[in-house]
């Protein structure tokens, strides 16, 4: 679920040098890296989405272009490297390390009108002194030393970054006015939005997401998307110099259409389905457990080891890794390691074996646990949103309990 492209990470230190060896050279070579402010344009170029899954999310950079010379120069923060020690074990705890890129503007424009993904830039209304402040501050971030941060999929991203140096170089002016106005979704909601292209991916995510992606969002907040940073950067107002506001977005262009499918304007509502795949099962349970013991036992058995894995996830999410989106899940009292106990039981059951008082017991905890997932739904107050999960576990389990004590 990242904004990033994946770039080759020597190209950053060969861009670097090119750069440095601009400041030092005299000023008849003069470019991005020591123009004038007065020269500097500044620019929010922002990529549609893509087709592969890290894509999904679309991916955002500042342009700065010398009118001067007329070179224009990408900086973007989504660049990892597969290559990186541990990455996939660093990927599965939540410590993800990315790094700040830069690139010809040219060049990144070509690979994402290639692509088929939309690309669309904004110039912004900046004084000189703080054009220059923004590329002072660019190029100090794309010191080996400085480029790489640490990954977190809502809060410090690669859109983030971005938003958060336009508004470092206005003195803090885009947080100040976008802190105060409500957000349109959450994260949650803007995931499963910009996920439902692929069903099953966008269903595991939306089952790991804890109480933390369901907060309410201001706008600040939601910018952590790049089509909503573009979108709310049109709202921001500026000084002009002479006591009078006008918009940050000078201009704003589409350079190049989306030919990939669009994402849609609101999440999907997964509560019908997956309410209509939980009867199903759990009618099929039922049917099978009296018509086709064998097939009964295939299809308990096939839950049970469903939520043992899934609760072993979860638990592993809270308490091993840094996701803090996946901390609290209360999922974890739908599907969660003790149905691995009712393993045993339920192939007993379809030779008419009645459950122990143990697993009487177990699966009263297992009730008991759906009855506490439903009242902490609905109590005032609670920040997660699963209850389409709650309405695809309940007739399931109520299926399976009714199944294994039906021998009493």
């Amino acid at each position: 679920m990242t904004h990033s492209t994946l770039r080759i990470r020597p190209r950053l230190h060969a861009l670097l040098f090119v750069l440095l060896l601009l400041v030092a050279l005299p000023p008849v070579h003069a470019g991005v890296a020591n123009a004038p402010g007065a020269n500097l344009e500044v620019s929010l170029v922002t990529y549609g989405p893509g087709e592969t899954y890290w894509e999904r999310f679309g991916h955002d950079a500042i342009e700065l272009r010398d009118r001067a010379s007329g070179e224009a120069i990408n900086f973007n923060y989504g660049v990892f490297d597969f290559n990186e020690e541990n990455f996939f074990l660093n990927f599965a705890r939540g410590r993800m390390h990315y790094l700040m890129d830069a690139a010809p503007s040219d060049v990144d424009e070509r690979f994402y009108i290639g692509s088929g993904r939309s690309v669309t830039r904004q110039a912004l209304a900046m004084t000189a002194d703080q054009a220059a402040a923004l590329r002072d501050f660019l190029l100090w971030n794309l010191r080996p030393e400085n480029a790489r941060y640490d990954y977190d999929y809502y809060a410090d991203n690669c859109t983030t970054r971005v938003r958060d140096a336009l508004n470092k170089a206005l003195g803090g002016v885009m947080e100040a006015q976008l802190t105060p106005r409500a957000g349109g979704m959450t994260y949650r909601q803007q995931t499963d939005r910009l996920m439902s292209a692929q069903p099953w991916l966008m269903l595991a995510i939306d089952l790991g997401l804890g109480p933390y992606a369901d907060q309410p969002l201001n706008a600040w907040q939601e910018s952590f998307l790049p089509e909503v940073l573009q979108d709310q950067l049109r709202e921001v107002r500026v000084d002009d110099g002479n006591g009078r506001l006008r918009p940050l977005v000078r201009d704003e262009q589409l350079t190049s259409p989306n030919r990939l499918e669009v994402p849609p304007a609101a999440a999907p509502d997964l509560r019908v389905p997956l309410a209509f795949a939980g009867l199903f099962f759990g009618a099929i349970l039922v049917m099978t457990r009296r018509r086709w013991p064998t097939g009964y036992a295939l299809l308990g058995t096939l839950y049970l080891v469903s939520a043992t894995l899934i609760g072993l996830v979860l638990l592993a999410l809270w308490t091993l890794t840094t996701h803090h989106s996946a901390w609290a899940n209360a999922n974890l009292l739908l599907f969660n390691p003790l149905a691995l106990l009712l393993l045993p039981t339920l192939w007993r059951s379809r030779r008419g074996f009645a459950a122990s008082r143990f697993i009487d017991g177990v699966i009263v905890l297992q009730l008991l646990a759906i009855v506490a997932a439903v009242l902490l739904h609905l109590l005032p107050g609670t920040t997660q949103q699963n209850l389409p999960w709650l309405l695809f576990a309940l007739p399931c389990w109520l299926a399976l309990a009714w199944s294994l004590r039906r021998n009493r």
